[in-house]
């Protein structure tokens, strides 16, 4: 089982900025790809940001240019700098992690996904 533990959110005004942080435990095999979902109140789970083991990023446009995802690999924890923060970041932001089963033929090998509880990132205007 893996646990997920983010830390960072909080409150800032408009422009500003905050370091997210996630670390994952527990007795994974092997973490793959690391990531950062939202939900904003009243609104679906929106993808943020993900990064593979390998360090390829990939971004929600809306946040391109804005905010950094970065790991380390050996702390098995992922990172979400956001710069020039809007009001429309505030959510709650989910880290997201996948791991398999360490299965070395790629046909049977199960993955699995691991979420996080949350920190909540409020943007004031």
């Amino acid at each position: 089982q893996v646990q997920l533990v983010e830390s960072g959110g909080g409150l800032v005004q408009a422009g500003g900025s905050l370091r997210l942080s996630c670390v994952a435990s527990g007795s994974a095999v092997s973490i793959n790809t690391m990531g950062w979902h939202r939900q904003a109140p009243g609104k679906q789970r929106e993808y943020v940001t993900t990064i593979t083991k390998d360090g390829i990023t990939n971004y929600r446009d809306s946040v391109k240019g804005r905010f950094t995802i970065s790991r380390d690999n050996a702390k098995n924890t992922v990172y979400l700098q956001m710069n020039s923060l809007k009001p429309e970041d505030t959510a709650g932001y989910y880290c997201k992690a996948t791991t398999d089963d360490g299965d070395p033929d790629p046909a049977s090998r199960r993955y699995f996904t691991h979420w996080g509880q949350g920190t909540l990132v409020t943007v004031s205007s």
